[in-house]
């Protein structure tokens, strides 16, 4: 998905159409939850990755990202920083086009390591603003 030099984050966003959200709860007052519901309204397929939930927001959920057996356009994700390089590791391997790290999700070595695979990333950013922000 090459991105424009004027809104790369724009292009991702009219570009994408599945996204697997991981770390996506089930309860509605979660950051996770609101954000996935938000996507999933505005006509993004959204993959649940929990290994602790079947379903959330009417879609089967899988355990991890190897575990999805469709293509995924953007890999969100509302985990710990310490977690970031793990879910990572699995873009790269599934050959993810996008990784977004949502708000105080930073990880810059599996950042680094994601865009030396030629994955696009985008860190510390919440991208249901983003969404709102080129959508009103």
């Amino acid at each position: 998905m090459p991105a424009s030099a004027a809104d790369p984050i724009g292009d991702l966003l009219r570009k994408a159409k599945t996204i697997a959200v991981v770390g996506l709860s089930n309860k509605p007052l979660r950051p996770s939850h609101g954000v996935a519901l938000y996507m999933q309204e505005q006509g993004y397929r959204i993959i649940p990755v929990n290994p602790n939930l079947q379903s959330v927001l009417g879609e089967k959920a899988y355990p991890s990202l190897k575990d999805v057996p469709e293509k995924i356009d953007v890999v969100n994700i509302f985990r710990r920083p310490e977690f970031v390089p793990e879910v990572v590791d699995q873009a790269i391997a599934l050959e993810v086009p996008a990784v977004w790290m949502q708000e105080e999700v930073i990880h810059e070595q599996a950042a680094e390591k994601a865009r030396q695979a030629g994955i696009f990333v985008v860190m510390d950013r919440c991208i249901l603003k983003e969404h709102r922000a080129r959508h009103r």
